[in-house]
């Protein structure tokens, strides 16, 4: 039978939850040939009575098998049904869309209807939906998984359903030390809100969240400071203190964290643009569409790779770099060779190049956004503390920034072409006179800039949207962070990138991004007032040190 296709948007929603069926269907729990579970639970199940849902409840929470715990939790948001004449359950997807638990099949209501299903809701009443959340919330605190066991009894904290035995119970068993000490501030919660606590019970427990960092029980210890004991008033007054100070502290890491992060990207920009700015004196305003060119490469070889984001991303590093170091080369010998020492008509016709390459892209790709996906290394977090965490994306992309950073600095420094670039920027008539070709250098060094400038797309995809403007909206600071570090200097754009991250981020939450960018703008103005030369000038006429 065909399914009509207004509900085509529920076999989407659907199909992630079908592939969690097919697992729990290889194990069914029961051999009934009549139902997914026992005789007992679907009589139970299908009873109207109060206790024998009860008793239904208990022994699916005795069972851990995956399909067990699926239909607990669609007992408690309501969303399980039954047929009472086939004795088939089923769970409820959106737009009337069903899921059998028996065979794993999707159908809607009008087929449902067509095929003499009665489909009834499995109900429950206030007691037994606490019960299930007490059920669901141990399952969780009982995960194999370490990770899945902290976010559980942390929440436990903010307020739990679980008894005090029961926890007490689990934090005996628990062998992990975060798990526990969770624990611990969860049951000094439940003793500061238990007016029954005695006086040496409440300190003993405002003493647990003295010494334990937990947030979410700021509510209770403003509660408990305004005390009429002056000790217990006292002892949480000390509790929020320090509180407030760890919070302060973690925020404060992770404020320099995106800091780096952004200006790791800066510099991966600054540094092509330190190349064709700083050692070749070429205001090029096409740089920032090099590095968009970057970024939809990227987006170009997830298309051409559909399923394995993580190998097209490791790919689009070198062919960024070829696609953006290509485009740059056809510019500088098309347009820029021509315009050597007239740095205002350079400037003018890389502008226009820019509008140019972002027009081609409206054209030739699209207006819109193109969607990038993040590979499954890059995803996640590192969990520092359970207050405090790490994304791998981010983390990656300053050790990128880095790498390329060093590997920039070995060519300049450590290869012929490195010695010639130095050799032509310093005496270009003794260079030539020494059999260099200034011209090919001139080239070869625009392609090196313009193509670590598609690297940095690379990096920039997976931080923000995959557009036309992509590159527009980072030119203006990687200027900033070539002139305020010091123009043809790479350690400078390293010191300056960085400097102009992290001080982004911290002006950000105060003043608001776009008057943070004003502030950091009218400071390196003011900067180079004083300095002219940058935080690390050069020596002598070298242009890379």
């Amino acid at each position: 039978m065909q399914i009509p296709s207004a509900h085509r948007a529920s076999l989407i929603w659907s199909f992630g939850l079908l592939i969690l069926f097919g697992f729990a269907l290889a194990f069914p729990i029961s051999s009934s040939a009549d139902s997914v579970f026992s005789s007992q639970v679907t009589d139970s199940l299908l009873s109207s009575k109060v206790n024998d849902r009860d008793e239904a409840i208990l022994a699916l929470a005795a069972d851990y098998e995956p399909i067990s715990t699926m239909t607990l939790e669609a007992l408690l948001s309501g969303n399980l049904y039954a047929d009472k004449e086939s004795r088939s359950f089923f769970i409820r997807g959106s737009d009337s869309t069903f899921v059998s638990l028996d065979t794993g099949e999707l159908i809607t209501s009008e087929i449902a209807q067509a095929s003499g299903l009665s489909l009834k809701k499995v109900g429950t009443n206030n007691r037994q939906r606490e019960s299930l959340v007490a059920i669901i919330n141990s399952r969780s605190l009982n995960n194999p998984d370490v990770q899945v066991r902290r976010t559980a009894s942390r929440s436990l904290i903010q307020g739990s359903p679980l008894s005090r035995e029961f926890i007490e119970g689990l934090m005996a068993e628990e062998t992990d030390s975060k798990v526990k000490v969770n624990y611990e501030k969860a049951l000094a919660v439940m003793t500061l809100q238990d007016d029954t606590s005695s006086k040496e019970e409440v300190l003993a427990a405002l003493d647990t969240l003295n010494r334990h960092l937990a947030p979410e029980a700021q509510e209770i210890l403003r509660l408990k400071s305004r005390s009429s004991d002056p000790q217990i008033a006292a002892a949480a007054n000390n509790a929020l203190r320090r509180m407030e100070a760890s919070i302060q502290h973690l925020a404060l890491f992770e404020t320099i964290f995106f800091g780096l992060s952004l200006g790791s990207v800066l510099v991966l920009i600054g540094i092509g643009l330190a190349i064709t700015f700083g050692v070749m004196g070429v205001i090029n305003m096409a740089h920032g569409e090099m590095v968009m060119l970057g970024a939809y490469t990227v987006w170009f070889l997830q298309e051409l790779m559909p399923g394995r984001p993580g190998l097209a991303l490791i790919l689009s590093v070198p062919a960024a770099f070829l696609v953006s170091g290509l485009v740059g080369g056809i510019i500088e010998r098309g347009v820029i060779r021509f315009l050597y020492n007239r740095p205002l008509e350079t400037l003018l016709a890389t502008f226009g190049i820019s509008l140019i390459l972002q027009q081609a892209v409206r054209t030739f790709i699209s207006t819109n956004n193109r969607p990038v996906v993040t590979p499954g290394f890059m995803s996640g977090q590192w969990y520092w503390s359970d207050y405090f965490s790490v994304t791998y994306g981010r983390f990656y992309i300053i050790l990128f920034c880095l790498a390329v950073f060093f590997m920039i600095y070995f060519i300049m420094q450590k290869t012929r072409l490195g010695l010639e670039v130095r050799a032509v920027t310093q005496n270009r008539p003794i260079a030539r006179a020494m059999g260099i070709n200034s011209s090919w250098v001139d080239t070869l060094t625009f392609v090196l800039g313009s193509g670590v400038a598609g690297m940095a797309g690379v990096a920039l995809s997976q931080l923000t949207n995959v557009g036309p403007n992509l590159g527009q909206s980072y030119i203006v600071d990687s200027f900033m962070v070539v002139v305020f570090g010091g123009v043809g200097n790479l350690w400078g754009t390293l010191t300056g990138g960085l400097i102009i991250g992290m001080a982004n981020k911290f002006l950000e939450p105060l003043n608001g991004a776009i008057l943070a960018k004003i502030i950091i703008m009218v400071g390196v103005i003011l900067f180079i007032q004083l300095h002219p030369s940058g935080l690390f000038p050069q020596k002598g006429r070298a242009a890379v040190r």
